[in-house]
Formats: structure tokens, C-alpha cells, sequence
């Protein structure tokens, strides 16, 4: 039998073929300021990382130099004296490793305005990144240097965020970078449609080996999102290896394909650039991007050498450098003298100026210094700046003159989170589609479904849903449903749908483009898989999206937060028969306490009408992530008042006093989980009533929630003199009660799924949660134990 790789819908194009007798994409005055631009950009670089010793990498910053010029001054309709601009193309440092090059290049970008076309840059100088800023290369905020504080100079995290003008996302972490900046492509394709702006990514070859950098790839090629651009920067160096894929016949320590056979195989278009220093090949690859007609993203692969004429190369180069002011760093910056005179020999003796921790300032006198060189090299060369000012001039008009705007019917989020803040200061209004009836049966999966998609119908479909394969086992498809199209969404053929396909079972995948989706601000990304696989596989991603979320406020003061939803679907021991594999109870324990407050909210109801009410209180929050905890099973919906329990409408101040005793209590418990409260409502209050045990009962809904109410309030709901006489039932693990129950003696009586010292078994709901001792009469045992104790 034989084998041959079936047609793609992409194009590949050896950009070299395009070349010949096509003419000249740059004259010999361009191509040459092009190369003095970067003589300039690498000897930022030599500086940034002799100032900032063991701090960034210089060696991929500067091979990925050229196609980030050849982007900024070229190829991006962007403006830049107003970096929020919605209709601008977008760039994004999915290698943020790279974030030195990024801030080099930011700077200096801002020298060319400075000096050419100061006309655009922003007037606030929190929109822009100066030369100044650079003394807050990887620095921490407290920072008390003097120049650090007259500049006001940022504090540059080392792997970009968006405390950044023009930087949309926090990334850095394996892969996170390349999902988000697709679920920005995606969200930018749906909002404006046909005539969206382009996402162009900045990556190497290692960044693209994680599993959910090749997840999102994958979604990426199978929606057709036309306006995606990947600058693919091929050096084969990482930071333990040189030969990180396969280059022909030579195979790759890591990995078995080459980046052209990557992205090609996964419905690409490929267009190769052999020499990613050729000025002339770099813009002529990126203007045949945007010219592209096939309908799918493009890959743009640049063979290029990590650290070129740095003075060391490959691996060596990738997180390290030149030694503080050695000759090897000044000889990095001889090129520069072919462009500015300097003199830079009081470094020279470093040993006394730069070196040691008490000399923290006279190093910082010598950075500044050494910048002073750069701002007179464009001072001084004003052909060089005055190129550049007007490359920038440029893309401003392009992008004037493509009048991008909204595409009819595109989503409007703020309804979401309008409509959420009304429904939350009447929480027993229900909508009349949303009422569940005493009596009846559903699931709290399918409580949630309905609700977000009541939302999407309401904001016009700003809530895209994805799962790991399981939408409609863990009920998520119903967010996508009445009102929009069915099937997935495709940017030609269906870009109305509203559920997404991402790699298939790709929670990773899914959480990092859900994130990037969010951060654009038009959508709220939502996920859906096993809580036991959702919240430790979507933590990264979630994690840096709370991150940018923090950081985009240090920029904007009072911006909200944009929310990514995770659901912890199929959560807990009802999953019983799935096993120990998938019935975990861990996962609130890795979420709950893990973030800064207000970044992340979880939410763990028990009954069905709990939904409704707890949902619309998050949203109104408007938290970084949300974290809902839904079961798997089909649930009574009983009534409360004739059972004695709390409205559910009491679950939205987080902790909630469920059942109170009729005269004196005998103890106070602490619920924690549907599976466990449902056993306690249906099996183990009769047998505390018939055995005259009267308690009051707690239910812990939320403890961000709780959280986020007054002091006062806290206090008079849960008084601290509680937690000391509580005992806790949770279905979750025991830690995530310690709040709650602070005595030694309340915790080691308290009801937990591994009190048993174990993983449970599998088997039926009933018959796991018996096992755990936490069913009925387990829980009776439980509780009539620690009465009398």
C-alpha cells in the first residue's frame, strides 16, 4: 500500500520563485535603512541584557528582528498614536520569551515618532512605551533607583503583558501564547467579519512543539480564520537543544516535522523565506500574506540564526549572554559605530561602576548612558528616522482608508454584563424561560446551559462555547443553540454558529483560545470538560489571563476585567461510574485561595435554581476567570420553603445559612458540594429529626462571593466563632473546608472523600458516596458522632 499526503486547502510558496523578474519590493535606500534600523535594534538588545544580566534572550529577540521590523514598518495597518484602536491589525508576541526584542522594538519605534512624527504619539505616556521604560526592563514596581523614579519608567515584566501598548495578552508560558493569540484571531474574525483586521504572531519553532500551541493550530486551520498570520522564526535553537525539529534528513531531537510540514499538514498556507535576514524576502513574504486567497491562516516560515552577529549563537544565545561589560559585549556594539559615535568606556572598569549589589545606581547611570546612544543614533541619522516616521504616517492612512467597523449583527458583551448587574440586584427574579418547578427533574449542567445561552441571545451572541468533546454530555451545547446556527463555527461557511471545534479533546487548547478570545473584549470564552481534567489542564491559561487582566488595569485604571468561563463540568463523586479517574474531588482545591481576590470566582451550587442567581452575581463582578462546578446527574428540584431551606436565591452572598435550627442548636454544619447536600436534604435531615439532633446548616456557594461582601456582612451571615464549633461535610477535599471549620477537633470529625485514606472506587453515585461515608447514613453517623463528642 502506498502513501501520499492528501490535498490541503492551503498554498505553499517558496518566496524566492516569487522573486525572480517580480522586481525589487524595497529599493537599495530601503533595504539599507532597514539594515541600520537593526543595527541599532541588536545593539538595544546587547544593552538590555548587559544591564539586566541573566535576564531575557537576546539570541531569539534579535533572529526575529528583521520580521518584526519588516511587520511594524511594513506590513501592519495600525496607528500608532492611539494603541486601543479597535480596527488595527494586531501583533502578538506568542514566544514571549522574546519580550526583550519586543520592548527594544517598541522603543524605538517610539524614537522614530519622537523625533519624525511626534504628531503620533499618544498623549498619554501610559500609551506609550519610551526609552525611559527601559530602565524598568524586568524590574519589580517597588524599584527605588533614581532615574527609575524621576522617568516614572514601567516596570517590564519579563515575558510581555498588557500593561504594554499594543500588547493584548500575557504569554510566556509553554504554548499558552500561540492558543490565545488564535482565540484572538477568532474573536476579531467574528466581530468584524470579512474585512477583519490581521493577527500577525511572533513564534519559533520550540514554541510550537507544546500540545496546545498544536491544539489551537489545529482549530485555527479547521475554521479558516483568513486573518491569521504566523511569522514563524525557524533557528532551531532552544534552550537544550540545536536541532529542535527535523531539517531534511537530520532528525530532530524534539520533534519529527519541519514548521513547513507543520502548518502545511494542518491546512495552512506556507510561504518559506530561506534567508530571514533578506530584507527584501521578509517583505515580500508578508505582502504575499496579506494577498493570499485561499481562505485559510498563513504560516510565514523565516530560516534565520538565533544571536546572529551577537557574538554567540544557537542555544548558547537563547536565555544567556555576554558577561556584564566584558569586551564581547562591547564588541556586539561596534556596528553601532558606523551609524553615532559613543564612548562608553566608563563602564569599562564595571567591576567598580556596575557590579554588586550596592551598586545598583551607578549601574542604572551607565544603562542610561548607554540608551543616550540609541536616542542620538536616530537624532543623528534623521534619513533612518525620518524613513520610519513616514513608514509609520502610512500605516495610519491605510488604515483610515480601510474603514473597518463592526460587521452587521456583531455581538455586543456589555450586554452580558449590563443585563447580568440589573438581574443581580433582584436575585429571586428568574427569568419566566429559566423557572424550575418544585417537582420537577434537570441537571445543574443543563441549569448552566440554558443560562448562558438566555445571555447569548440577549448580547447577540457574544458567548462562544467549546468542550473537549463533551458538549453536549456536559450540556455546554446549549449555548449555541436556539437562535444560532447549528455545527461549528467556520469564519466562511458558518461564522454565525457559536460553539467551536479546537483540536478535540484539547482542554488545554481550548482554554488558552477561549482566553484570547475573552481578552479581545467583544466575547466571553467559555469551556467545558471534566472538572477532574478542566481545572488543573485550563490553570495555566487561566492563570496569565488573570494576569493580563491585573496588568491592563495597571495601564487603564477601573478597566473591568474580561471574564473566560471554565466549567468544572461532570464534577465530583456522582461521577462515580466513570471511576477514580475522572470522579475527582480535588479540583475546587486547585482553584479556590489561588488567585489574587477579584481575578477568579468559583461557584459550587447544589440545586439547580442555584444557577441562575449565582451565575448573574458572578457576571455582574465581572471576574477575570469563572469557575462554575456543575454535576453530572439529573436532580430533584424540591421545594425549599416546605423542606425549611433557605431560598435559592441565598446562594448569591456566597455562604448562606441553608437550614436553621428550630430551638437551641446542637452543633453547626458546614456543607460543601451537591452530591453531599443532596444526601444531607433527601437522606440525612429525616434521620436527624427523627433522632431530635437539631443543627444549623451552612452552605458554602461561593467563597469569592462571600468575599467580596462587606466586613460586616461576612460577619453577621458566618460569625469567626462559627468556624471554631462547625464540623464540615464537603464533597470535595478537605482542605478546601478550613476556612470554615478552624478547630482541630471540627476538622478531624469533618465528612471528606479521602477521609478513608484513599481514592475511591467506581460504581453508582449512591454507591460511591456510601463508600466515602458520605451518603445519608454516613453522614448521620458523622454528625451524631460529633454532637455527642
Amino acid at each position: 500500500m502506498g502513501f501520499e499526503l492528501r490535498s490541503r486547502r492551503g498554498v505553499f510558496i517558496d518566496i524566492s520563485n516569487e522573486m525572480e523578474g517580480a522586481g525589487k519590493t524595497l529599493s537599495d535606500d530601503e533595504v539599507n535603512r532597514f539594515e541600520s534600523f537593526d543595527v541599532i535594534y541588536r545593539s538595544l538588545v546587547a544593552m538590555l541584557y548587559n544591564f539586566v544580566p541573566m535576564s531575557g534572550h537576546p539570541g531569539g529577540s534579535i533572529s526575529s528582528g528583521p520580521i518584526v521590523e519588516a511587520a511594524l514598518f511594513d506590513t501592519m495597518d495600525y496607528d500608532l498614536s492611539d494603541p486601543d484602536r479597535e480596527d488595527a491589525d494586531i501583533i502578538s508576541y506568542a514566544a514571549g520569551h522574546k519580550a526583550l526584542g519586543l520592548y527594544g522594538l517598541w522603543a524605538l519605534r517610539n524614537e522614530v515618532a519622537r523625533v519624525g512624527v511626534d504628531e503620533l504619539l499618544p498623549k498619554n505616556e501610559k500609551m506609550q512605551l519610551r526609552l525611559e521604560d527601559l530602565l524598568g526592563f524586568r524590574r519589580n514596581p517597588v524599584t527605588d533607583t533614581p532615574l527609575f523614579c524621576e522617568f516614572k519608567s514601567k516596570a517590564l515584566d519579563g515575558h510581555p503583558t498588557p500593561l504594554v501598548p499594543f500588547v493584548k495578552l500575557a504569554t510566556g508560558a509553554s504554548g499558552v501564547g500561540d492558543a490565545s493569540t488564535v482565540g484572538l484571531a477568532f474573536a476579531v474574525r467574528d466581530y468584524f467579519g470579512e474585512n477583519a483586521p490581521r493577527v500577525h504572531m511572533i513564534e519559533g519553532e520550540g514554541g510550537i512543539t507544546p500540545g496546545r500551541a498544536a491544539e489551537a493550530i489545529a482549530a485555527a486551520g479547521t475554521a479558516s480564520l483568513d486573518n491569521l498570520v504566523m511569522h514563524l522564526d525557524w533557528n532551531q535553537a532552544s534552550i537544550d537543544s540545536n536541532a529542535v525539529c527535523r531539517d531534511g534528513n537530520r532528525p530532530g531531537d524534539y520533534v519529527q516535522w519541519d514548521p513547513i510540514e507543520f502548518f502545511f499538514f494542518h491546512d495552512w498556507n506556507v510561504i518559506y523565506v530561506d534567508d530571514g535576514r533578506d530584507y527584501r524576502k521578509v517583505v515580500a513574504a508578508q505582502r504575499r500574506a496579506l494577498a493570499m486567497e485561499s481562505g485559510q491562516p498563513t504560516a510565514i516560515v523565516y530560516r534565520t540564526t538565533k544571536g546572529w552577529h551577537y557574538g554567540i549563537e544557537g542555544k548558547a544565545s537563547h536565555g544567556a549572554g555576554h558577561k556584564m561589560c566584558s569586551p564581547e559585549y562591547f564588541e556586539a556594539l561596534e556596528p553601532l559605530r558606523g551609524l553615532v559615535d559613543f564612548d562608553l568606556s566608563g563602564c569599562v572598569t564595571g567591576e567598580e561602576r556596575c557590579l554588586g549589589p550596592d551598586n545598583r545606581v551607578m549601574r542604572e547611570e551607565c544603562y542610561w548612558e548607554a540608551l543616550g546612544v540609541i536616542r542620538r543614533a536616530f537624532e543623528e541619522n534623521r534619513d533612518i528616522s525620518d524613513t520610519f516616521a513616514a513608514r509609520l504616517r502610512d500605516s495610519k492612512r491605510r488604515l483610515d482608508k480601510k474603514g473597518r467597523g463592526p460587521r452587521k449583527g456583531a455581538p455586543d458583551v456589555e450586554k452580558v454584563y449590563a443585563l447580568a448587574k440589573r438581574m443581580a440586584a433582584s436575585p429571586s427574579d428568574v427569568p419566566e424561560e429559566l423557572i424550575l418547578e418544585p417537582g420537577t427533574a434537570t441537571t445543574l449542567r443543563g441549569a448552566l446551559g440554558k443560562a448562558l445561552h438566555y445571555y447569548n441571545i440577549k448580547s447577540g451572541g457574544a458567548i462562544f462555547a467549546a468542550a473537549a468533546d463533551l458538549l453536549g454530555s456536559t450540556s455546554i451545547n446549549a449555548v449555541g443553540g436556539g437562535g444560532f446556527p447549528g455545527g461549528f463555527f467556520h469564519a466562511a461557511k458558518n461564522p454565525g454558529a457559536r460553539l467551536l471545534s479546537i483540536g478535540g479533546i484539547c482542554e488545554d487548547g481550548i482554554s488558552g483560545t477561549l482566553s484570547g478570545i475573552s481578552s479581545f473584549g467583544k466575547h466571553i470564552g467559555a469551556g467545558s470538560s471534566y472538572g477532574a481534567f478542566m481545572a488543573p489542564l485550563s490553570h495555566i491559561s487561566a492563570r496569565l489571563h488573570a494576569i493580563g487582566g491585573q496588568m491592563r488595569r495597571e495601564a487603564v485604571p477601573g478597566e473591568p476585567l474580561k471574564t473566560l468561563i471554565i466549567v468544572c463540568a461532570h464534577a465530583g463523586l456522582k461521577t462515580g461510574e466513570d471511576g477514580p479517574t475522572h470522579a475527582d474531588p480535588q479540583p475546587l482545591q486547585l482553584l479556590q485561595g489561588n488567585f489574587p481576590p477579584g481575578t477568579a470566582i468559583t461557584l459550587t451550587p447544589w440545586d439547580p435554581r442555584e444557577i441562575w442567581p449565582l451565575l448573574t452575581a458572578a457576571l455582574a463582578k465581572r471576574p477575570g476567570v469563572l469557575f462554575p462546578f456543575v454535576t453530572r446527574p439529573s436532580e430533584k428540584v424540591h421545594d425549599r420553603s416546605a423542606l425549611g431551606l433557605a431560598p435559592a436565591e441565598a446562594a448569591v452572598k456566597g455562604v448562606y445559612l441553608l437550614r436553621k435550627a428550630s430551638g437551641k442548636r446542637d452543633g453547626t454544619i458546614v456543607l460543601q458540594g451537591s452530591g453531599v447536600t443532596y444526601a444531607f436534604v433527601e437522606e440525612t435531615m429525616p434521620l436527624l429529626e427523627k433522632a431530635g439532633i437539631d443543627l444549623d446548616v451552612f452552605y458554602v456557594a461561593s467563597a469569592e462571593l462571600f468575599d467580596a461582601l462587606p466586613a460586616e456582612e461576612r460577619e453577621a451571615i458566618f460569625p469567626e466563632e462559627r468556624s471554631n464549633e462547625a464540623m464540615g461535610i464537603t464533597g470535595f477535599t478537605l482542605p478546601t473546608l478550613h476556612r470554615w471549620v478552624r478547630s482541630d477537633r471540627g476538622r478531624e470529625m469533618s465528612l471528606h472523600p479521602f477521609r478513608g485514606g484513599h481514592f475511591l472506587g467506581s460504581g453508582q453515585a449512591d454507591m460511591v458516596l456510601k463508600e466515602a461515608g458520605l451518603d445519608g447514613a454516613g453522614q448521620f453517623a458523622g454528625i451524631e458522632k460529633f454532637v455527642k463528642k
